[in-house]
């Protein structure tokens, strides 16, 4: 097997599925049979990739044999669609992400899960997900990918409202999958202009074609780039297709580890970074729109993160709910990741993208051992106390937030860096932003970890907190360890060769510690001084404080964070408008033209000369001798008249 690598590709990838239809199809009924089935398929899936890591070595890429899918007609209007695996830097990165968190988010499940009446259907659904992420991962062209691509959105849906007997929860998966069908709609939109403008799905030719004419996509290279960037901004939840991920918080919290860390959330960054080439053909405006001359799509991928990155940061200030925190915080890095695009720097993306799959993995999960504690209690104002209760729980947690804040030597310092020391070069207004929402960051996730783990126990159910069995610990001390490492251990030049912006680092492996001050010395600087100024803030304010002093200093401000700047409301009002104004021409049109003019307009004159015609059928011999007479009279006076 291993003298065939692209057995092993596919064994990966058929692994999960393989698990899934075991589970509906045989073991439903044996919950723990159905969990282990599930959790050996994702491991035996992450050991492989670690041996496709072994085999890939230096070498570019392992070519995978396609088989033929769909042909349609010939010449050069031909549609030509594979079934094929791309084994590269960049996909084997995400290989190993989406396995190796996924791994442990399975068997932290099977903990925090216990005595769920849909165990079964729990792992079936959480199989399903790593198989169609898998799929995305792995696809080698734009059609495959989008149906993988779809596959993720109803997995989705099912693990949001896996608990569907709750309004709340059928809810939020209703919305997240209709809230990225928006988003999907304009990706599809954008695979069918390349293919009518280049000919191929094919990541490969596409990227051969651009590279020999970077004028291929002619006037239509800036709307092709932001219809592909359509699917990124549903699944990766960008303003101001932002509104579903929140809400995906109704799931069991490690669907939410799963979502907001190694699947879901990081396609759609991916997507970018795979078909990056896209957005590097040669911008051109179109003829009717002249001022748009010299505007990128690039352009608006990079503000559209930017403005993401600072929405949620804000959002999360006034959050209580310890998942909704950490929600909008993964809103606010994917706004970094996508910025990281927008500024020409893919490969910074996926850094920042493997490192917070990692903190972020760790991060909730440590909230789900939290809620596990404290008897599914999610308001933090309602804990207090926590740390010498669940001291495993509130180190790794710790960890997980200096991470995220960008302390170094811990791994989200590194990836961070990286970004604002690109944007430092590339765009200042945004470099300006990434700032503050780091100052946002460490204030937020301070304000957190000071309410519910410090001071004393605001209620009964955080008072006799213990902590958690280990199988939901120990994943969180193994997702500690790349949390506090990943920063230094090269995954910028691995994944760089794929996408020819990473040059080799000669750097020593100690001295990895303080590269960014020397590569980017003002960035690192403004990021270590942004985590100083907010967790600085956020002691000042919420150290021992008994309430939120917030409202009371900022007032509407506040309370508009708080309800995420209405945008909710905002589209509730717009659908009553538009959907409701539509629907309602749509009833007259088919109440008053079509029911009335065309149906019972055709219904009423058949009717009326159905009865005339039967007046005439009356069966009266002296009926029908005048009407004979009368038809006789009419002919006899047409006649002499002409």
């Amino acid at each position: 097997m291993f003298d065939r690598p692209e057995n092993l590709a596919w064994l990966i990838l058929l692994l999960p599925l393989f698990s899934a239809v075991a589970i509906m199809l045989f073991t439903s009924k044996l919950s723990k049979l159905s969990a282990r089935i599930s959790i050996a398929a994702v491991v035996a899936s992450f050991a492989l990739s670690l041996v496709f890591f072994v085999l890939l070595g230096q070498t570019e890429t392992i070519q995978v044999p396609a088989i033929n899918w769909i042909n349609v007609g010939t010449g050069p209007g031909a549609l030509s669609v594979e079934i094929g695996l791309k084994v590269d830097h960049l996909s084997l990165l995400m290989m190993l992400i989406v396995t190796g968190v996924g791994s442990l988010i399975h068997i932290y499940s099977y903990g925090y899960m216990q005595g769920d009446r849909s165990f079964s259907r729990y792992f079936a659904s959480l199989s399903l997900f790593t198989f169609s992420m898998l799929g995305i991962v792995l696809a080698n062209n734009f059609f495959q990918m989008f149906v993988f691509w779809e596959l993720v959105g109803i997995s989705s849906y099912l693990l949001i409202g896996f608990w569907y007997e709750k309004p709340s929860a059928a809810d939020a998966a209703k919305k997240a999958f209709l809230t990225n069908r928006l988003g999907d709609f304009g990706f599809l939109l954008g695979i069918i202009m390349i293919w009518g403008l280049v000919g191929s799905v094919q990541f490969d030719h596409i990227q051969q074609r651009l590279a020999t004419n970077p004028g291929a996509l002619g006037v239509y290279s800036t709307l092709a780039g932001l219809l592909i960037f359509c699917g990124a901004m549903g699944k990766s939840a960008q303003f101001p297709l932002h509104v579903w991920l929140p809400d995906a918080m109704e799931g069991p919290t490690p669907v939410s580890a799963l979502i907001h860390a190694a699947t879901m959330v990081a396609a759609g960054v991916y997507m970018l970074c795979r078909a990056f080439f896209v957005f590097q053909a040669t911008p051109a405006a179109p003829v009717w729109f002249p001022w748009l001359q010299g505007v990128s799509a690039l352009h608006v991928v990079a503000w559209i993160g930017g403005i993401t990155a600072l929405l949620a940061a804000l959002m999360a200030v006034q959050q209580n709910d310890i998942k909704r925190i950490l929600a909008y915080s993964t809103l606010s890095q994917l706004g970094y990741m996508v910025m990281s695009v927008g500024l020409s720097g893919p490969a910074h993306a996926m850094f920042h993208l493997t490192t917070h799959a990692f903190f972020k993995a760790l991060l909730f999960l440590g909230a789900g051992s939290v809620i596990y504690a404290v008897h599914h209690e999610q308001d933090i104002w309602r804990m207090g106390g926590l740390r010498e209760k669940l001291p495993i729980t509130f180190w790794t947690f710790l960890l997980g937030t200096l991470a995220l804040c960008g302390l170094p030597p811990f791994s989200g310092f590194y990836s961070k860096d990286a970004i604002l020391g690109n944007a430092r070069h590339q765009n200042t207004g945004l470099f300006i932003i990434g700032v503050f929402v780091a100052i946002l960051t460490t204030f937020y996730m301070f304000r957190l970890i000071f309410v519910a783990f410090l001071g004393s126990s605001r209620s009964e159910a955080s008072s006799h907190a213990h902590e958690s069995p280990r199988i939901m610990t120990w994943p969180l001390i193994a997702l500690a360890v790349p949390t506090v490492i990943g920063g230094i251990i090269g995954i910028e030049q691995f994944v760089g060769k794929n996408l020819g912006v990473a040059e080799e680092s000669h750097v020593a492996f100690m001295d990895r510690f303080t590269e960014p001050f020397n590569h980017a010395p003002l960035a690192a600087i403004a990021g270590l001084g942004a985590v100083l100024f907010g967790g600085l803030l956020a002691y000042a304010l919420y150290a021992n404080a008994p309430r939120d002093p917030l409202p009371g200093m900022i007032g509407w401000f506040a309370k508009a964070m708080r309800n995420r700047f209405y945008f909710d409301e905002f589209y509730d009002w717009l659908i009553a408008r538009t959907q409701g104004a539509l629907s309602n021409f749509a009833q007259i049109i088919d109440q008053w033209i079509i029911g009335g003019l065309f149906i019972k307009g055709i219904h009423g004159t058949t009717e009326f000369a159905g009865r005339a015609l039967r007046l005439a059928q009356s069966g009266s011999l002296q009926t029908y001798s005048f009407l004979f007479a009368a038809g006789a009279a009419l002919l006899l006076f047409l006649f002499f008249k002409t």
